[in-house]
């Protein structure tokens, strides 16, 4: 009888990735990059455990959250999440009304308006 293993959770968010479970997920995806391309990684390459929800995104620290992918797709699928949490926060300041100040003087928030021949008066 094969002894089951408890998946890992990680206290924080921050926590270490222990060798056993970058093992274990290898040996689940066979070690191939799981970006989609499934290319079997060489020996000596570089390849980072990557979180299929990014946490910022609001993904758990966790196993079954885990995949082998190679470092350089890493770095691409990395800067893919960002500009969604960058969007999400975007549209969800919108929402609730906070938005970030413009970056012109004479923009429709400020109590100043320019006129087309340069002159600028108050609204």
């Amino acid at each position: 009888m094969t002894r089951s293993t408890e998946e890992w959770f990680g206290r924080t968010e921050d926590a270490a990735i222990p060798q056993r479970v970058r093992l274990r997920v290898w040996q689940r995806d066979d070690g191939r990059c799981q970006c989609g391309c499934n290319r079997k990684i060489a020996v000596g390459e570089a390849w980072d455990l990557d979180h299929k929800d990014a946490l910022i995104n609001g993904g758990l620290h966790r196993e079954a959250n885990l995949r082998v992918i190679l470092r350089a797709h890493h770095k691409i699928k990395t800067s893919e999440d960002v500009k969604i949490k960058a969007k999400v926060a975007r549209v969800r300041a919108k929402h609730i009304g906070i938005r970030p100040r413009s970056q012109f003087a004479c923009s429709r928030r400020t109590p100043w308006k320019k006129k087309i021949n340069g002159q600028v008066e108050r609204r």
